[in-house]
Order: C-alpha cells, then sequence, then structure tokens
C-alpha cells in the first residue's frame, strides 16, 4: 500500500507525475523490480496551514485549572489557528484518529478541554491529537495539535486546621453559631459531607459558620466539613470537627494543686513521685475519679501517672542535646474525668524544670606536646590546650597554670581559651623543654556554684633551636665626613659595632660595593682610608656586607657608609676625628604658570546679545511646531 506522505503538497502544474521503482523479493527467489506512475491532475485541493500540518503539529499552551470543556483549538480560518483555504466547515468531516485522549474534538473542529477538567499536577502534561479533515468531494488533508497542560498558580484550597474540638454548653438555641471554619483559596465554598443528612448542625455556604439547628442536649458528633473552589471543584480540602454539648448540672473535679510547677535535679532515680493531686468532687467518691498524662511525646516518654501520683519514668539528663533544645522544660497536662467521662474533666497543666549537677570531671587532652622556636617573641602562642568536659553546657572549663610565670616557667595560660603564650625568653641551648601542669577547672555545671571539679594536665613545651641569626648593626646608615690626610698614610674612618646570635659567633666583615678606586679597606670592623694626590672633595657611598656562620647556615647583613672626603689646605697634620653629620632637607621650589584668558569688554556684550537673539529663535520655532 503506497501512501501520500504526512504534510506533502501536490501542485500538478509544477509535477504532474512522479515515478516510483519498487523492488520485491521473496525468500529463495530473485528480486522483482517494478515501476509505479502516479499522475497528478489538477483540480480542487483541501490545504492546511503549516504548522498544523508539519511534523511536530502546532502547539497549545493552556493551564490546569481551566474550565471542563473550555475550547482549547479551532481547526478552521481564525486566530486559533487552522486551515488555510476551504469552503464552509458545515461541509467538513473531522475525524481524530487518536482516541488515547481526554480531550475531545467537536464535529465543527474545536478541541475541548476534558469534561472533568484536566488534573492539577504539578508537572506539565502533554496531549497530542491527530486530526484528519476532509470535505465532501473527498479532499482531504491532515495535522496534529499538541497541547500543554501548564501547572496552575492559583492558590489551592487547603485548611489551616485538619482536626478542631468545639465545646458548648447544653440549652443553646436553634441557629446560634456554633463555631466556624476557615479555608485558604480563591472562590471558596462549605459543606457537611458527614453526617450525610446532618440533624442538629447546618453550614453556611459562603462564610463558613455552623450553626446549630435546634436547641441542643447533651451529645457529641463529628462533622467533616469539605472547602472546594466554586469554580473548580476537584480543588478541595477537607477538616474534622468534634462537637461535644457538654451539661450544665454536673461539675467537673476539683484539684490540688491547680497548677504544677516542680524543679527536680537531673539525678532524680526513675519511680520517683513527683507530686500528689488531692482531687475531689461532689458527686463522686475518690474511686471513681481517672488520671491521664497527656502532652508532647518527649513529655510522655519522661513520664507517667500512678492513680493521682506524678512520676519520673526514665533518667532527666540534663547534659544531652534533647532536653537542651526543650529548654530543659517538660510540659504536660493531668486530665481528671469522673468515671471516664469527658464531660466531666479537670486539667492540671504542669511544668518541670530539670536543674543540672556537676556530675563529670574535666578530662584531659591527648598528646598536649607543643613545639615554639626560641627566637618567639612576647606574647606568641605556643599552643591550646583542648580539655573537654561532658556536664552541660559542654567543655565550660577555666584554664590557670600551676606555679604561675616567671624566669623558670616562661609562659602564661588564657583563663578562657586555653591558649599558651611566650612570657618570657627562651633559649634552647639552657633548657630544650619545658613541662608545664595546666589545672582544668570547670564553671556552671551546677546550681551551687560551690561544687566544682578540676584535673591536672601534664603538657610538654619544646624549644626549636634556630641557628644562624641574621647580624644586627647599630646603626645601620652612617654618614662620615674626614680630611684627607698625606699620599700613603693610613687613616682610620669609623668601627662597625655588629652583634650575632649567640653572642660569641664570629663576624667576617667585607665592602660589596662603592669601593672601585680601591680607596678604602676593613681591617676587621674598622674602616680605614688610603689617601692620595687627588685634590678635589668627593663622597663615597660603601655597602659593607656582614655575616656570620659559613656555607648553607651563613646569613649575612648590609651596612650603608656615606663618607665626605676634603682634601687638605693647609700642610697641616692628617685629622683622623671623624664628624657625623644628619642630611638635611633642602626646600624645593615648584612653579607653575597658568595661562588666563581676559577678554574684552565690547565682545563680551557682543556674545551676550547673540546668545539672547538665538534664545528667542528657537523659542519662536518650537511655538509654531507646537
Amino acid at each position: 500500500q503506497v501512501t501520500l506522505r504526512a504534510g506533502a503538497e501536490l501542485d500538478a502544474r509544477r509535477v504532474n507525475q512522479y515515478t516510483l521503482i519498487l523492488r520485491a523479493a521473496c525468500p529463495g527467489e530473485d528480486e522483482v523490480e517494478e515501476r509505479l506512475f502516479v499522475r497528478v491532475t489538477a483540480g480542487h485541493v483541501l490545504h492546511c496551514d503549516t504548522p498544523f500540518a508539519s511534523a511536530e503539529g502546532d502547539v497549545v499552551q493552556v493551564l490546569a485549572d481551566v474550565a471542563p470543556r473550555t475550547p482549547l483549538y479551532a481547526v478552521l480560518p481564525q486566530p486559533l489557528g487552522g486551515l488555510t483555504v476551504f469552503p464552509s466547515p458545515s461541509f467538513l468531516q473531522f475525524r481524530l484518529r487518536n482516541h488515547n485522549t481526554p480531550l475531545t474534538l467537536t464535529h465543527r473542529g474545536l478541541v475541548l478541554a476534558p469534561d472533568n477538567g484536566f488534573n492539577p499536577s504539578k508537572d506539565t502534561q502533554i496531549f497530542r491529537l491527530e486530526i484528519e479533515v476532509m470535505d465532501r468531494h473527498g479532499h482531504n488533508c491532515s495535522g496534529a495539535v499538541r497541547v500543554q497542560v501548564l501547572p496552575s498558580r492559583r492558590p489551592r484550597v487547603t485548611f489551616p486546621e485538619p482536626h478542631r474540638a468545639v465545646t458548648v454548653t447544653e440549652g443553646i438555641g436553634p441557629w446560634e453559631v456554633v463555631t466556624q471554619v476557615r479555608a485558604r483559596g480563591d472562590n471558596v465554598r462549605y459543606a457537611i459531607l458527614a453526617p450525610v443528612a446532618p440533624a442538629l448542625f447546618t453550614i453556611d455556604e459562603v462564610t463558613g459558620e455552623i450553626r446549630s439547628t435546634r436547641q441542643l442536649e447533651m451529645i457529641r458528633t463529628h462533622l467533616l466539613i469539605r472547602a472546594y473552589n466554586a469554580l473548580h471543584p476537584d480543588d478541595h480540602a477537607t477538616t474534622t470537627v468534634n462537637v461535644t454539648v457538654q451539661g450544665t448540672d454536673h461539675q467537673a473535679p476539683r484539684c490540688v494543686p491547680a497548677i504544677i510547677v516542680f524543679q527536680v535535679p537531673e539525678t532524680v532515680s526513675p519511680g520517683s513521685t513527683l507530686v500528689t493531686l488531692r482531687c475531689t468532687n461532689s458527686t463522686s467518691t475518690d474511686g471513681c475519679l481517672h488520671y491521664a498524662l497527656e502532652g508532647p511525646p518527649s513529655s510522655l516518654s519522661h513520664f507517667f501517672m500512678e492513680g493521682p501520683q506524678l512520676k519520673v519514668n526514665t533518667t532527666l539528663d540534663y547534659d544531652s542535646e534533647t532536653t537542651a533544645a526543650l529548654g530543659f522544660q517538660f510540659t504536660a497536662t493531668i486530665v481528671v474525668t469522673v468515671g471516664r467521662q469527658p464531660l466531666q474533666s479537670t486539667r492540671v497543666p504542669v511544668l518541670v524544670t530539670v536543674t543540672p549537677v556537676n556530675e563529670f570531671r574535666p578530662a584531659c587532652p591527648n598528646g598536649a606536646t607543643f613545639s615554639v622556636p626560641e627566637t618567639a617573641a612576647f606574647g606568641s602562642v605556643v599552643g591550646r590546650v583542648a580539655g573537654t568536659d561532658r556536664d552541660y553546657p559542654l567543655d565550660s572549663l577555666e584554664y590557670s597554670l600551676e606555679g604561675g610565670s616567671g624566669p623558670a616557667q616562661p609562659f602564661s595560660i588564657d583563663r578562657h581559651t586555653g591558649e599558651i603564650r611566650v612570657m618570657g625568653p627562651l633559649d634552647s641551648q639552657q633548657q630544650k623543654s619545658y613541662r608545664l601542669v595546666v589545672r582544668l577547672t570547670d564553671t556552671h555545671n551546677d546550681l551551687d556554684l560551690r561544687k566544682r571539679q578540676s584535673r591536672l594536665c601534664d603538657v610538654s613545651v619544646r624549644l626549636q633551636a634556630v641557628p644562624g641569626q641574621l647580624p644586627v648593626c647599630s646603626p645601620e646608615v652612617q654618614e662620615l665626613q674626614i680630611t684627607a690626610g698625606s699620599p700613603g698614610s693610613r687613616q682610620p674612618v669609623t668601627r662597625l659595632v655588629c652583634h650575632s646570635s649567640p653572642d660569641s659567633a664570629a663576624l667576617t666583615y667585607s665592602i660589596v660595593g662603592g669601593n672601585e678606586d680601591g680607596r678604602f679597606r676593613l681591617e676587621g670592623n674598622t674602616l680605614v682610608y688610603l689617601p692620595n694626590d687627588r685634590a678635589e672633595p668627593r663622597p663615597f657611598v660603601l655597602l659593607v656586607e656582614v655575616w656570620g656562620g659559613s656555607g648553607a647556615r651563613r646569613r649575612s647583613s648590609v651596612v650603608a657608609l656615606v663618607v665626605h672626603v676634603t682634601p687638605r689646605s693647609t700642610p697641616v697634620p692628617p685629622s683622623t676625628a671623624t664628624r657625623r653629620t644628619t642630611l638635611q632637607k633642602v626646600p624645593l621650589v615648584v612653579t607653575q604658570t597658568e595661562a588666563v584668558w581676559h577678554p574684552p569688554a565690547w565682545f563680551v556684550s557682543v556674545l551676550t546679545i547673540s546668545g539672547v537673539l538665538l534664545l528667542a529663535t528657537l523659542v519662536c520655532v518650537a511655538r509654531n511646531l507646537l
């Protein structure tokens, strides 16, 4: 069977014949090849527009909350899309090829939403419809429509309270408001689902007020209320309302104490009695009173009722994170009823506060050993002693150093953080390590501040030797002035004062810059000038390197010397006195010339008049245009 491809258009004026080559073969036989000639004749042709007749089809996007049977698409020459040119829709037939879709196609080519609306899903839903169009002459065209259903943007109908309990007294009259329910959402309406035929109550459809239909007597009933969107009934929610009509001719029990506020230590043993209620009733004996404990699961797991006695069920651990999250307080309610009748009950609030007890001693850290270089500065941090304590608040400790700080123990410890700092000079040659004794004392772990526990911890501090310290010279820069002596003489200039660590280390001096003509030399740490017959004054800038040690551990410093040499003016004995001067800053005068143009008075007048005339011209032109 040879069919025309979907979306193909035939034009007899362009191509009036197609030659198809068909090949067929059976198993074990030779292949047969034949030709099929398809002739295209001119006539009335039915065309569908491009989006509808394309392979993907036309696309329509709608929201999931669209009303049932809403027109979504029309296969007609309308803005919604459809055919380009064909006769009146009454002469056309529309057929849906696939039926696995909830959408409906009418005989006039309208695609409608499902009868029950779309599923209010949070995900995008896609439906594809393949449609065939045929006129009365048998001409047809086909296409597809994809309907994308987007999630609804309107708020869902919800009840803030899924359950609600209401207690009223008997004797309430007809049509009186018992309670009111409220739901969130748009166009909310209310209805009673159960009981199916309510005989005692009715609900206002708009406001949600529940009213009595007759005078109420002692009764207990359950109402199932539905809230729904009037425009979209599938959007709905339910809540349960428990209505209790309480009698007025009975008195609830009276209990002492009416409120229980108790403080217990965390070490109270399970089974201990916290309080005993004394309840009485005018019409019943004590044997008819029943006691029950209500409250959060955390409270029900720690306490229980044994008759009128409130007892501890499990250990009240003040040091646990669960108890700390509750603020170290447990709340509950003791419900006392007469003959197990909830209409005759008394509720006694209970508040139990757990107080701390200092149970555990502080614990020392494992391997408290630190290292510090012997050149550490005053106040440098050596390390931190991280003690622990299992009492709440956890690790609330104070630190102190046994023996205090001194020459024999040049360290201190921070009272709150446990940081050990350097408080004196360190020398690895005199002492390679120190053994410190740190006392850990817990704080705020008991109501009685005198009940504190402590522990002594050993801390080892090792000194790291730092060899090859940089030589230090004083001063590092010198400016000198001398008068040259006779040629060939030896004239001392200055003596360099340098030292290194340790002080016994030998230092080496060398001129590394500024002595190109060899007029200076070093004899140990003494700088010597060698005069010549040069007469003009000249300054010399010398760089002297001072180092200690040798090989890879060699460390050096550089000293700068500025020597002003003044030649001899008279035959006087050469002066070896050195005069140090301080360079003075010479003021620098900067002159800046700024060009200023001062136009003559006639030029300013002409410029002003020209500006006024130009402004008036612009105003006139704007007025004529507007």
